[in-house]
């Protein structure tokens, strides 16, 4: 029987559920490091408050420290926030949407022996020129889950190189690599979570999410993927 439009949408959502919850330990601990920060900013506060004499520079610092660690934890919020499906936003660089999803894979990936590796040009600093696609949301599940489809295929050593295709288009393909020091300097409890996935992404569920987000994206084997950045 051939799926519904309502159940293609429900796949769809679940793909994305799994993205999620793949880049969650990541976005947890970029929004649990301001915390620990900023209780040790109050813990010194607190000590110099107390002191016979009250050292003002000292406290001011540690008035600044908060404050910047709260600004950093304010935008983890809004990072969240942000990863709801929304039809209209300020869009996002190629560049920026690159470097955003690479820093959210490249832990989990590298305790798996798959490296990430960036063309030169998507490694420079978005600038005020640099086109930006709306819908950033929506990009970066469907660049995530193009990562992922390769990471999944993955069944030695490899490389995920990400290069710019054309002026509106990504092109993702994997080589192999040997991972230098393997899991030999890994602790023991990282290496015991290296274990395959058993919701792996496939070709199937990379073109069911792109045909639910609206965009095209082009699939040969497990060698690469080509995303188009541009709404259909």
């Amino acid at each position: 029987m051939k799926a519904s439009p309502a159940a293609r949408s429900w796949i769809a959502a679940g793909v994305r559920y799994e993205l999620l919850t793949r880049v969650l330990p990541a976005l947890r601990h970029d929004m649990v490091g301001p915390v620990s920060v900023m209780r040790m900013g109050v813990l010194m506060l607190k000590r110099q408050v107390e002191a016979p004499q009250i050292d003002s520079q000292a406290c001011n610092e540690r008035v600044a420290l908060i404050d910047a660690q709260l600004a950093e934890l304010l935008d983890g919020v809004r990072l969240l926030r942000n990863w709801e499906l929304a039809d209209t936003d300020e869009g996002i660089a190629r560049s920026e949407l690159v470097q955003m999803c690479v820093a959210l894979l490249r832990p989990a990936f590298s305790l798996q022996d798959v490296q990430l590796e960036m063309d030169a040009a998507l490694e420079q600093p978005t600038s005020d020129t640099e086109e930006r696609f709306p819908r950033a949301a929506a990009l970066r599940y469907l660049l995530l889950c193009g990562l992922n489809y390769l990471h999944d295929a993955c069944t030695d050593e490899c490389t995920i190189r990400i290069e710019p295709q054309g002026r509106s288009g990504l092109l993702l393909r994997t080589m192999p690599g040997v991972v230098e020091g393997g899991h030999d300097g890994m602790p023991e409890s990282a290496v015991v979570h290296c274990a395959p996935r058993r919701l792996a992404i496939d070709a199937v569920a990379l073109q069911n999410l792109a045909d639910d987000l609206g965009y095209e994206v082009q699939v040969d084997g497990e060698e690469w993927v080509r995303i188009s950045l541009i709404e259909r």
